[in-house]
C-alpha cells in the first residue's frame, strides 16, 4: 500500500470511529479467546511431550473386567514384577519402572513430606531427565543414593552444592540416610509423575504384593524404536497373561494388558478430562469463527457505503487492479491491528484466566506471531474480497447518478442474515451450554453423597507406615477427648482416599466368579461418624465375635460377618436390601451379610459408586485413616490435633483436612471448565451483539428515507421500532432452531461423563432463548428508537 492508500485508510477509520472500534474490537476479542483456550488445549495435550523421544515411550496398562463392577477403564499401575517377566518372555524388551509415593524427610525432631520415585537403575537411560549437577550414570546404581530436584535442593540446602551431602528419609516405615548423587531440573507441571526425588528400587522388593497380579504398584514404561514393534508385542499380550497369570485361575481371563503411548495417558485415564479439552478447544475455534464472521459481515456491509469513493477514483483514473489491491490491503491491515489487539488482550487476560482456572499458561511468541500473521492475511483477504471485486466492477456513472449506495441487493441482505443466524446459533448454543454446566457443577456440590460432609475432619498422617501402634492408640485416645469432638473412627478409605482392594463373591446357585466388591476395612463408630444410613439388618459391633474379620478362622470354618452397600446388594443379585440379610456369599472366601447401608460416594461424581463390602476391625483398621465428627469450627480442632501429633509422632508430618476440602479436588476440574467455558461463551455472545449492533446501525442508515416516507404516510414511532426490531428478531429466532439440537447433543455427550448428573431440562433451552431474544432486542433498540424519532423532513433530505 502506498502513502495515499494509508492516508485514505486513516481518514476512514477516524471518520467512522465507532465502526472501526466494532470491527477491530470484535475480531480482537475473538482472537484473544482463541489464543487463551488454545494455550489451555496445548497444555493439556502436552503431558510428557517435554521428554526426549517421548514418541518412543509407552506405558503398560491393565484392566480387570470384573463382573458386577462398574467399568472404570484401564489402570496405569501394574504389578512390580511385570517388567521382569516381559524381559524373560521377550528378550528384546527395553523398559523400566517407577513407583511414586510420599516419603518423609527427617530433620531433627521434625519431618516434611515429599514425593519420591522408586526407580530401576536404567530409569534415566529411558526417561532422560535433564541433570544439572552430579553423576547421572551411576546415580541409581547405588542403593543409598538419592537424586533430588532443583526445588528440593534449594529448600533443604539453600547455602551450597547439595551433591555429596546426606538426607535422612523415611521410606515405607524405614528411616535411613541417603547420599545426594545428583540434581535434576524441576519437572514441568504437565506430567503425571510429579516426583521430586529418585532412589533405586530395592532388590528384592520388601512389598509382599510386588509380584501379585492386580497389585498395581508401579508404572511399567517400555521403549520402542518403531510403531510396528509395539503392534507385535501387543498382539502377544493375551497369550502372555494366560501363561503368566495361571495362579489367578479363572480370574486370569478377566485381565487385559494394553501398551499405550506415554503422552496419551493424561487424557485417556479420565474421559471427563478429555471431554473438557475437546469442549474448550471447540469453544475457542467457534468463538474465533464468530468473530471472523462478524468482521466479514460488517466489512462487506460497510463496503457498499464506499461506492461513491470508488466511482470518483475511477473517474480520476484509478484502474480496477489498483482498487482491488487497496481494498485488500486495507482489510488485511485492519485485521492485523485486530490481531495485535487480540494478542495484547490475551496477555493482559492471562493472569486472570490463570487465577480463575488454577493454571500457569503463557504465550510462546515464536509460535503465536507467525500464526497471527497467517490469520490476518486470511481474514483480511476474506473481508476485503467482496468490496474489492464487487465495488470495483460497478460503472462509475451509474453509481454517481444513483441516490443510493449499492449494498448487494436482496442477495446481499440474505447473505448477511444467514451470517447473523450462524453467529447467534453458536452464541445461543454456548449460552445453553453455560447454563447446563453451571447447573451440573452446583448439583454435584449439593447432591447427597451418602454421608454427611459437614463436620468431618480426616487425618491422613495416621496411615503412615512410620507411625507405631502405641503412637496411634495414644493419638486416638487424646483426640477423642478434645472439645467439640463427638466421635472418632479409622478406616482404610475416606473422602478422597481409598483402598482399591477387591474380590469376587458368588451367590450360591449362581455362576462363578460372581460380582466384584471393593473391600473397605472399618473400625468402631465408622458408620455413625460418617452418617451413613443403615437400610437393612444391623451394624457390626464388639458383642458379636465373628463381626471382627480378624477372628475368622479357616481351620474352624468361622465365616466373618460383613456389611455391604446398596450397590453391592444389587451386584450380588438381591432384589432388596432386606433380601441380602443373613445370606452367605463367596465359595472360596465365604462372608455372611449382616447389614446393608446406603451408597457412600468418596470420589468424583463422574465415577460410579463401587459395590462395596465393609470388614470390621474392633480396634483400628489396617492403613488407618482417622476421621472425626466435630462440632464448631473444624479449624480449631485441626490446630489442636496438630499440637497432639507433634507430641506423639513428630517424626511424621501432620496432615489433616475437612471432608469438604478432600472432595474439593474432584470438583476443581469441572469448576475450571465451567469458568473457562462461561468466559468464552460470554465473549462470543458479546461479539455477536457487536455485529448485530453494527448491522442494525448500517441497516437503519440505509433505510432513513424509507422510514421518513413511512412516517409521512402515517406510521407511528412504535410501528417503525417494531419494523426494525422485528427484522433482526427473525434471524435470532431461526438461530434457535439450529442451536437447540447442537446444544442438546453436545450437553448430552458431556453429561454422559458423570455418574451423578442433572437431567437436560427444557428450562435450560427456554432460558437461553429468552436471554438471547432480550439481548438482541436491547442491542438494536437504541438504533430503532433513534430512527423512529427522527423528523420525516430531515429523513427525506438525508443523503
Amino acid at each position: 500500500m502506498n502513502r495515499f492508500a494509508l492516508l485514505s485508510l486513516y481518514r476512514s477509520l477516524v471518520r467512522h470511529k465507532l465502526y472501526a472500534a466494532l470491527n477491530i474490537g470484535g475480531l480482537a476479542v475473538g482472537i484473544a479467546v482463541f489464543l487463551v483456550l488454545s494455550l489451555y488445549v496445548r497444555f493439556e495435550t502436552g503431558y510428557e511431550k517435554w521428554l526426549p523421544d517421548h514418541d518412543k515411550l509407552y506405558l503398560v496398562e491393565e484392566y480387570w473386567n470384573m463382573p458386577g463392577s462398574p467399568a472404570d477403564g484401564y489402570s496405569t499401575g501394574t504389578m512390580g514384577g511385570l517388567i521382569d517377566q516381559l524381559r524373560e518372555d521377550f528378550p528384546d524388551t527395553v523398559g523400566t519402572r517407577i513407583q511414586v509415593m510420599d516419603v518423609n524427610v527427617v530433620r531433627g525432631n521434625t519431618a516434611t513430606t515429599e514425593p519420591l520415585g522408586y526407580a530401576d537403575p536404567n530409569f534415566l537411560d529411558i526417561v532422560r531427565l535433564p541433570i544439572v549437577a552430579g553423576d547421572a550414570v551411576r546415580a541409581l546404581q547405588v542403593p543409598d543414593n538419592v537424586l533430588i530436584s532443583e526445588t528440593i535442593a534449594k529448600r533443604y540446602f539453600p547455602n551450597g552444592n547439595p551433591v555429596g551431602q546426606a538426607m535422612t528419609l523415611t521410606i515405607l516405615g524405614k528411616t535411613a540416610r541417603y547420599r545426594i548423587a545428583g540434581v535434576f531440573r524441576d519437572l514441568p507441571p504437565d506430567t503425571e509423575l510429579p516426583y521430586s526425588m529418585l532412589v533405586k528400587t530395592p532388590t528384592p522388593h520388601p512389598d509382599p504384593m510386588w509380584n501379585h497380579w492386580g497389585s498395581e504398584r508401579v508404572w511399567t514404561i517400555l521403549r520402542f524404536d518403531t510403531p510396528q514393534a509395539v503392534t507385535r508385542l501387543q498382539a502377544q499380550m493375551r497369550a502372555f497373561v494366560d501363561r503368566r497369570a495361571k495362579e489367578q485361575g479363572p480370574s486370569a481371563k478377566l485381565l487385559s494388558l494394553r501398551i499405550n503411548p506415554l503422552s496419551d495417558i493424561h487424557l485417556q485415564t479420565s474421559p471427563g478430562r478429555k471431554m473438557t479439552v475437546v469442549t474448550l478447544g471447540i469453544v475457542g475455534l467457534l468463538t474465533l469463527l464468530i468473530a471472523i464472521v462478524n468482521y466479514v459481515n460488517l466489512a462487506t456491509a460497510r463496503g457498499g457505503l464506499r461506492a461513491r469513493e470508488v466511482a470518483m477514483r475511477k473517474v480520476l483514473g484509478a484502474n480496477r487492479t489498483a482498487l482491488i489491491r487497496q481494498f485488500l490491503g486495507e482489510a488485511i491491515l485492519i485485521a492485523a491491528f485486530a490481531a495485535l489487539g487480540g494478542l495484547i488482550l490475551a496477555e493482559l487476560g492471562l493472569p486472570m484466566i490463570n487465577a480463575a482456572g488454577g493454571l500457569k499458561l503463557s504465550l510462546d511468541y515464536a509460535v503465536v506471531l507467525p500464526g497471527l500473521a497467517v490469520l490476518a492475511l486470511f481474514v483480511g483477504g476474506l473481508a476485503g474480497l467482496y468490496p474489492a471485486l464487487m465495488l470495483s466492477r460497478f460503472p462509475a456513472a451509474a453509481v454517481l447518478a444513483s441516490s443510493r449506495s449499492p449494498g448487494g441487493g436482496r442477495a446481499g441482505a440474505r447473505v448477511r442474515e444467514m451470517l447473523v443466524v450462524f453467529q447467534f446459533a453458536l452464541a445461543i448454543a454456548f449460552m445453553i451450554g453455560t447454563v447446563v454446566l453451571i447447573a451440573q457443577t452446583r448439583h454435584v456440590r449439593n447432591t447427597d453423597v451418602g454421608f454427611r460432609r459437614d463436620g468431618l475432619v480426616t487425618v491422613s498422617s495416621t496411615s503412615d507406615s512410620a507411625v507405631t501402634e502405641p503412637q496411634l492408640t495414644a493419638f486416638l485416645t487424646r483426640a477423642a477427648l478434645l472439645p467439640g469432638v463427638r466421635s472418632v473412627t479409622t478406616s482404610d478409605s475416606s473422602p478422597g482416599a481409598s483402598s482399591f482392594n477387591s474380590d469376587n463373591y458368588a451367590v450360591p446357585g449362581k455362576p462363578e466368579p460372581g460380582a466384584s466388591l471393593q473391600a473397605i476395612i472399618v473400625s468402631p463408630n465408622f458408620f455413625p461418624t460418617f452418617g451413613i444410613k443403615l437400610l437393612a439388618g444391623r451394624l457390626p459391633d464388639d458383642a458379636h465375635r465373628v463381626d471382627d474379620a480378624r477372628n475368622a478362622d479357616d481351620a474352624t470354618r468361622t465365616v466373618p460377618n460383613v456389611v455391604i452397600n446398596r450397590k453391592g446388594a444389587e451386584a450380588l443379585g438381591f432384589d432388596s436390601p432386606e433380601a441380602a440379610i443373613g445370606k452367605t456369599v463367596g465359595r472360596t472366601n465365604p462372608r455372611t451379610i449382616i447389614g446393608v447401608v446406603e451408597n457412600a460416594r468418596f470420589f468424583s461424581p463422574r465415577d460410579p459408586v463401587n459395590p462395596t463390602m465393609y470388614y470390621y476391625h474392633s480396634r483400628f483398621s489396617t492403613i488407618p485413616r482417622t476421621t472425626l465428627r466435630v462440632e464448631g469450627d473444624p479449624r480449631e480442632t485441626i490446630t489442636a490435633l496438630r499440637g497432639i501429633w507433634r507430641q506423639i509422632a513428630p517424626q511424621v508430618p501432620f496432615e489433616a483436612k475437612t471432608a469438604s476440602q478432600n472432595m474439593e479436588e474432584y470438583y476443581k476440574a469441572d469448576d475450571r471448565t465451567t469458568r473457562l467455558f462461561g468466559i468464552g461463551a460470554g465473549l462470543a455472545v458479546l461479539i455477536g451483539c457487536v455485529g448485530l449492533w453494527g448491522l442494525a446501525s448500517f441497516n437503519t442508515q440505509r433505510r432513513v428515507k424509507e422510514i421518513g416516507i413511512r412516517k409521512t404516510l402515517g406510521a407511528s414511532a412504535t410501528d417503525i421500532v417494531r419494523l426494525l426490531v422485528g427484522q433482526f428478531l427473525r434471524p435470532v429466532l431461526i438461530a434457535n432452531l439450529v442451536a437447540w439440537p447442537l446444544a442438546y447433543v453436545a450437553m448430552r455427550t458431556w453429561l454422559a461423563g458423570f455418574d451423578d448428573r442433572v437431567a437436560l431440562s427444557p428450562f435450560y433451552f427456554a432460558a437461553a432463548t429468552a436471554l438471547a431474544l432480550a439481548i438482541a432486542v436491547l442491542t438494536v433498540l437504541g438504533q430503532s428508537l433513534k430512527a423512529s424519532r427522527a423528523a420525516p423532513a430531515w429523513a427525506l433530505r438525508h443523503d
